[in-house]
Order: structure tokens, then sequence, then C-alpha cells
């Protein structure tokens, strides 16, 4: 395994923490608010799909200290446009790591399905965010934001 195989999957999960960490974030300080309540799952199971791979080539899962690292919008439309500027930089992640993944069939599978999530699910509910101004994201309780 080459040193940008391991440095590349490290890059990824570091990224998907620090995404579900700013997610968190924003739903401690606001409340369960859509899309970050639906976003933060899928950032979980993007870290999920990511562990099989560091078992298999024997890479060391790093820590996740996000939580202590990220900072929190202070409102929610400022949330919403962070969230489509992290999902873009994540999209444009993915395709560097996709590069220097070549050769590994089961990595560029995992990258390249994560990358898809980002681009055509998460973005995509960003911007509605953005585009509504921040307000009336309901929670599925039919609960609206602060």
């Amino acid at each position: 395994m080459s040193e940008n195989v391991n440095n590349s999957l490290i890059e990824a999960i570091n990224d998907e923490y620090k995404s579900r960490a700013t997610y968190r974030a924003v739903i401690n300080k606001f409340g369960e608010i859509r899309p970050f309540i639906n976003i933060v799952a899928a950032e979980g199971r993007h870290i999920d799909a990511l562990l099989p791979l560091f078992a298999k080539y024997n890479i060391a899962i790093p820590d996740d200290d996000w939580d202590s690292r990220v900072k929190t919008p202070t409102t929610i439309i400022e949330a919403c446009h962070l969230g489509v500027k992290d999902e873009i930089e994540n999209a444009q992640m993915y395709d560097r790591l996709l590069y220097s993944t070549i050769g590994y069939t089961d990595i560029q599978a995992v990258l390249t399905q994560l990358q898809r999530a980002s681009k055509e699910n998460h973005l995509p509910a960003f911007q509605r965010c953005v585009e509504r101004g921040g307000r009336g994201q309901k929670n599925r309780r039919g609960q609206c934001c602060k």
C-alpha cells in the first residue's frame, strides 16, 4: 500500500468527521432542523463505509476529536452557507483522492459513492437551505427551526 493511499483514507475520514461535528454543532445550537438532521446521519454512514478499508489495509483509524475543533455558525443561514461550501470542497477533495488511489478499485468504489452523495444529495439540500434563507426546514415531528 502506498503512502498516498494511506494518506487519502485518513484525509477522507477526517473530512467526514469534520462535517459530522459541524452539523452536530448546528443541531446542538439550533435544534433538530433540516437538512442538518438528515445529513449528520449520512456523515455517520460515510464514516462507516470507510472503516472496512482501514481494516483491510491495516491503517490505524484516526481519533475523532472534531467536536472540539469546529466553530459553530452564529445563524442558521450562516450554517446553510457553510454546508454549501463544505460540500463543494468535499467533492473537490474526492476528485483528488480518486486520482491518488488509482489501482485500488475497492477504495475507488467507496470514494466515488461518497462523492456522489455529497454532490447529488448534500449539496442540493444545503443550496435549498440557502434559497429559503435558513427558514422553514421542519424536522420529522413537524417542528420548525428557531
